[in-house]
């Protein structure tokens, strides 16, 4: 479908693209790359479908946007999926569940067993990131902005080391359920639940990493987050624990926004949200945000004048007779969408 012939109040059209929307990436503002990968994930599998379920859910999404009037026009793309890396993550995913079902049953890490199959799945995390780094460096250098929908929370790996290596320093705001600070969680070097140890690791453009929603993580997690500087949290329950003292959610908002610096990416698992929004992703967990709150933290993010250099939306699982968690993931992509437009405006920024 044509730009000129994209009637915006029309029906939903499935083109394949991310809303239906006409817009080439080699004209568009915005780019959405997809990682259809699930290979580390340690409870329930299928993120590896979410970007077809998203596409497939996001034509039924209608335009107006009251945070960001009229700014998709300045163009969402939607990048080929390179499907390339379902068909490696379904063949690494076997070996992946033989090393978990393995370590849950008492079994050892060390044992031969589980030796070569943990090598073959970090050797096919490696690749992904390389491929994701490289789609992501490909149309920075065109000056795109990019965002990721995964895929498991590994995926991203790539496209925030693609930003470091463009610039000198930012931020990540993260919106999730967990703390994702695990060192090479059941032996992965590339987890799932090892994102933010590694981006801390290897990236150190990245200074400042902002937690919101965490609520189910270990005690070295907790040990790493209070020891490491750059590590800022806002665990749910204390955010909880503000709004019955009579804290806004808005006030807390803007305290939560005020550790950021100026330049800002946006890591948000679905699953920072309360699991009524997102009741099939892998690890599902009582507490998190609502729609609206997660929604007025970006608002808020956006209005400070901060600047959203990328994001990813990752963790998202729909079950084939289920499709609220593609529903409410295609809804959170667009508002990043517009909401990352609206942060890069001359006329936005303060």
């Amino acid at each position: 479908m044509e730009e000129k012939t994209f009637d915006p109040d029309g029906v939903g059209v499935a083109t394949g693209s991310y809303f239906g929307l006409p817009f080439e990436p080699e004209t568009a503002a915005l780019v959405l790359i997809s990682a259809p990968w699930d290979v580390t994930v340690s409870y329930g599998a299928g993120t590896a479908y979410a970007p077809d379920a998203i596409i497939e859910a996001s034509t039924q999404l209608d335009f107006h946007e009251p945070l960001a009037p009229g700014l998709w026009r300045r163009g969402i793309a939607t990048a080929d999926v390179d499907y390339t890396l379902q068909e490696q993550s379904q063949r690494l995913r076997s070996d992946a569940e033989r090393v978990i079902d393995h370590l849950e049953g008492g079994g050892s890490i060390d044992d031969d067993y589980v030796v070569r199959k943990i090598r073959r799945v970090n050797e096919g995390c490696r690749a992904m990131n390389a491929n994701i780094e490289s789609q992501a460096s490909h149309w920075l250098d065109r000056g795109r902005i990019v965002g990721l929908v995964g895929g498991d929370h590994s995926t991203p790996y790539g496209l925030i080391r693609a930003l470091g290596a463009r610039h000198a320093s930012f931020g990540i705001l993260h919106v999730d359920a967990h703390r994702d600070l695990r060192e090479a969680y059941e032996g992965f070097e590339y987890s799932h639940a090892s994102i933010m140890y590694n981006v801390l690791r290897d990236v150190p453009q990245v200074s400042r990493l902002v937690q919101v929603g965490v609520r189910d993580f270990s005690a070295g997690e907790a040990a790493r987050a209070a020891a490491e500087p750059r590590v800022v949290s806002f665990e749910d329950l204390e955010l909880a624990g503000a709004r019955f003292r009579g804290e806004t959610w808005d006030a807390q908002c803007r305290r939560i926004v005020e550790t950021l610096p100026g330049e800002v990416y946006v890591s948000f698992d679905i699953d920072g949200l309360s699991f009524d929004n997102c009741p099939h992703t892998g690890t599902p967990v009582c507490g998190g945000l609502s729609f609206n709150e997660a929604v007025w933290l970006l608002h808020t993010l956006v209005e400070s004048g901060r600047r959203i250099l990328g994001f990813d939306v990752v963790e998202v699982s729909s079950a084939a007779e289920e499709r609220l968690d593609a529903i409410t993931g295609a809804r959170i992509l667009w508002k990043l969408c517009c909401l990352t437009l609206k942060s890069n405006e001359s006329s936005n920024r303060k």
